[in-house]
């Protein structure tokens, strides 16, 4: 209320200068370039002409961005417009990446401060919608089964979709240390969604076979395989040496021995995130396991009652075969088996076969066999 409608558009003339400057482009190249080099003068026409045109833009962005510090709204559209436009002048323009461009009107302390808490409260507000939305621990591609190997739940994936948004916006600023500040917002939302994550999985502690409940399990899984493959990317590579360099205000002190696995490129910048992750998925996936092995264990209870000494002997058996007290404990087995290769993306369920099977050799071998040894030592 009260403000110009000329503050609301700022595309109009960002618009507006990409057009002059793709509508006398070739002039300037075929017509003026060959005057200036006949004169001996060592200017290249269509640059100056963008830089001109540039200055002129610049100087009403800086007057507008001021003006919309405290509306978020129309700053964050103006934000937007100016990435867009810088993304239009170095590409489509093919303004040389030597000259300052129009980020560096964002990167004033004020306005820069202003778009890192802007973009921090909006990202939060997105994840607030997303985890509490409808389908968030549904997959969407849970009908396509050669495309939900992962089993992602909308949630996890629209947040990592938030993350990468977030990174394409601030990748293209030249300064390090302003892409810096925003790696570490990524790492605050990051582990914030951790939090939101271990927040669910203590209310579906109870149940921890149910459908919700591997659904934040493999969450866990698949944010932690997304930021494993980020800490090999080149651009997190070199924000990662950037770190090491003059990162420390902004990521937090570094200890001796973190920045030196940082400088060999030994780490990663998502190490700690990635450290707490596999912590949440370890604790989830030994809930999960307990949780089975009491079931099989009520199950196996008629076979731990056996009287070994009672059964006929191998010898005079034609075929070895299953003892019948026996088959409710591997039924349960089984059928966990199959419910959580339904729940749980591949590489879960491979951990999850191999923990059970590990503990069921135990109970097998170490309690039930144990407790007959005893039991039928007292009879003889």
């Amino acid at each position: 209320p009260g403000m110009p409608l000329k503050y609301f558009t700022p595309e109009w003339y960002l618009t507006q200068v990409l057009m002059w400057m793709g509508n006398h482009s070739a002039f300037m190249e075929l017509k003026i370039q060959p005057i200036l080099d006949r004169a001996g003068i060592k200017i290249n026409a269509r640059v100056e002409l963008f830089r001109g045109l540039l200055s002129l833009a610049l100087e009403k962005l800086s007057s507008d961005t001021r003006r919309l510090l405290f509306d978020d709204a129309l700053f964050c559209h103006l934000v937007d417009e100016v990435l867009q436009f810088e993304r239009e002048l170095r590409g489509t323009q093919a303004y040389p990446p030597a000259l300052p461009g129009a980020l560096h009107v964002l990167l004033e302390h004020t306005v820069f401060q202003k778009w890192l808490t802007v973009e921090r409260k909006l990202a939060l507000e997105k994840v607030d919608a997303l985890l509490t939305a409808e389908g968030a621990w549904s997959s969407q591609y849970r009908d396509i089964a050669d495309v939900d190997e992962l089993k992602v739940p909308d949630c996890a994936e629209t947040f990592m979709t938030l993350l990468l948004v977030i990174t394409d916006r601030y990748r293209l600023l030249p300064c390090p240390r302003s892409q810096l500040s925003f790696l570490a917002l990524q790492r605050e939302l990051v582990d914030d969604f951790r939090i939101r994550l271990t927040q669910v999985m203590k209310e579906e502690s109870r149940n921890p076979l149910g459908q919700r409940y591997c659904a934040v399990l493999n969450a866990a899984h698949y944010t932690s395989t997304v930021l494993a493959d980020w800490a090999d990317n080149v651009f997190f590579l070199q924000l990662q040496q950037a770190a090491v360099a003059e990162g420390e205000e902004v990521l937090g002190q570094l200890g001796i021995a973190e920045a030196g696995r940082l400088a060999s490129l030994e780490g990663s910048v998502f190490d700690g995130l990635l450290g707490l992750l596999e912590r949440l998925r370890g604790d989830m996936l030994a809930r999960l396991l307990d949780a089975i092995m009491r079931d099989i264990r009520d199950k196996a209870q008629p076979y731990c009652r056996d009287r070994w000494l009672s059964l006929p002997s191998q010898l005079d058996q034609a075929t070895m075969s299953l003892s019948s007290s026996a088959c409710p404990m591997m039924l349960c087995f089984r059928d966990h088996l199959l419910q959580l290769q339904q729940l749980l993306c591949l590489p879960l369920f491979q951990s999850c076969w191999q923990g059970l099977a590990e503990r069921l050799d135990l109970f097998i071998y170490q309690e039930v066999r144990g407790k007959r040894k005893g039991r039928e030592g007292k009879e003889r």
